[in-house]
């Protein structure tokens, strides 16, 4: 066996640092999904009365703000110079301000709450809470891609990853429908639960900054500007590829969890065999892929995945009122979430991987900066075209849990999962472009193992 392939057989990740990072990861994630995944807007607009226009708005310009907030904070992580490397520090100094602006999004300011007041607060808050999320998250994500180089070491720490973000999936879909404050009730339960929740990502976040450290920190980064580095990122047409779909994922997983508070206000579907579907849905998922990976191929397992969960995204939008069809597509659901989360980051370490083959620079910070360009507005649009949909088949946010018309219920559906449909379908086509499989991607990824083993 010659060195390039031992390489490839014997990098080895510590358990404890792939524990600390993947729960870690998984709370940050958590706030995160409770507050842009459909939380935040429910909170504002069903509970305090916000008009949903405004609230609209609001995602809009979040969505021009994360055009230059994110690869800006991508170029500059990746010239952070620091004992402790070039990520720790976002990750550990700015845990206690995510934490702090998370819990505070639950109360309303003292100002009085009328449509001005409640817009500025959501303006805001989402702005400052992004700002700490993209320092913290960015970090978090693009750690394994420092931790490793190859794709069996940085599977073992996706594999911890996707199990603790069952966590981050289930809060959101679960807790939240559950604790959520109804109009006219006192939220003060409510309060204190986030409360508990942003001080215990807090701590755990804090704390997982002294379990792992950057194996890989090149620090030989090319001299280019930002808006060079920028275009240079799409110059790699791997890149363009993984974007429609990582902008697909995230689009659908804000969405998804955003209409299940409402799916299950207004349909008989029983929630425990609903997530009972969707929990064995994601374990069968997890599982399938992990063995598939290697005989299928990165390309092959994304585009199955893609037109299964397209199937049944569609079959709910149409007919999601009848149970035995809502209980398949949540199992189907289930699978298309485990690839998610173990498929695309998968595929996005290969593309990292393929600009330092292209350009010789290690620039995982300003591609996870481009990429959250690209994502960060789709958490906007699903927002704001849930609500637009939503209301255009004429759902009335005054109205109890139930009291739906027909009609406003099967706009719900169309507004859950019409989207999604056709971003699946659109992200299937677009793998048949995607470059980077073969034998001759395996030799080129096993070089570059190699040479992060002499570094």
């Amino acid at each position: 066996m010659n060195n390039t392939a031992q390489t490839v057989q014997t990098e080895k990740v510590p358990v404890a640092g792939k524990f600390w990072l993947s729960f870690a990861d998984c709370l940050c994630g958590t706030l995160n999904s409770l507050l842009t995944g459909g939380g935040m807007t429910y909170f504002f607009t069903k509970f305090m009365g916000m008009d949903e226009g405004l609230a609209s708005t609001v995602w809009i310009l979040f969505g021009i703000w994360n055009a230059f907030n994110d690869p800006l904070f991508g170029y500059i992580s990746d010239r952070t110079k620091s004992k402790l490397g070039r990520r720790i520090p976002y990750i550990r100094y700015g845990s206690l301000f995510y934490a702090l602006i998370f819990i505070f999004t639950w109360f309303k300011w003292p100002f009085g709450g009328g449509q001005a007041v409640l817009f500025i607060q959501m303006l805001v808050t989402l702005f400052l809470f992004d700002m700490f999320y993209t320092a913290i998250a960015t970090s978090l994500y693009v750690m394994p891609y420092t931790m490793a180089v190859t794709n069996k070491a940085r599977s073992s720490i996706f594999i911890w990853k996707i199990g603790f973000s069952l966590i981050t999936l289930a809060v959101p879909l679960v807790v939240f429908p559950l604790i959520k404050p109804e109009v006219g009730t006192d939220p003060t339960q409510f309060q204190i639960i986030m409360t508990c929740i942003g001080i215990a990502a807090f701590i755990v976040i804090f704390i997982s900054t002294f379990f792992y450290k950057e194996k890989v920190q090149d620090e030989s980064t090319e001299s280019m500007g930002i808006i060079k580095s920028v275009v240079e990122c799409f110059k790699n047409r791997a890149f363009v590829m993984f974007e429609i779909l990582s902008f697909t994922v995230i689009f659908i997983q804000t969405i998804l969890m955003q209409g299940v508070i409402y799916y299950f206000d207004e349909f008989d579907t029983p929630m425990p065999y609903a997530y009972a579907a969707l929990g064995l849905g994601a374990v069968g998922g997890i599982l399938l892929w992990i063995k598939m990976l290697r005989p299928w191929g990165v390309r092959k397992c994304v585009t199955i995945m893609c037109i299964a969960f397209a199937a049944a995204a569609t079959a709910m939008c149409v007919v999601g009122k009848f149970m035995p069809v809502a209980l398949v597509v949540f199992l189907l659901t289930g699978v298309g979430f485990a690839g998610g989360m173990y498929l695309v980051p998968i595929m996005n370490g290969d593309v990292i991987d393929y600009d330092e083959i292209r350009t010789g620079a290690r620039r995982e910070g300003i591609y996870a900066g481009v990429n959250s360009l690209i994502t960060k507005p789709a958490i906007s649009l699903a927002n704001a075209a849930f609500l637009m949909i939503a209301k255009w088949f004429g759902y009335d946010t005054a109205l109890t849990a139930g009291m739906q018309s027909p009609l406003a219920k099967q706009g719900i559906l169309v507004a859950w999962m019409a989207i999604p449909a056709l971003l699946l379908i659109l992200s299937a086509v677009g793998m048949k472009f995607y470059p980077l499989f073969g034998a001759h991607w395996d030799e080129q990824k096993a070089a570059l193992a190699e040479k992060h083993q002499n570094d």
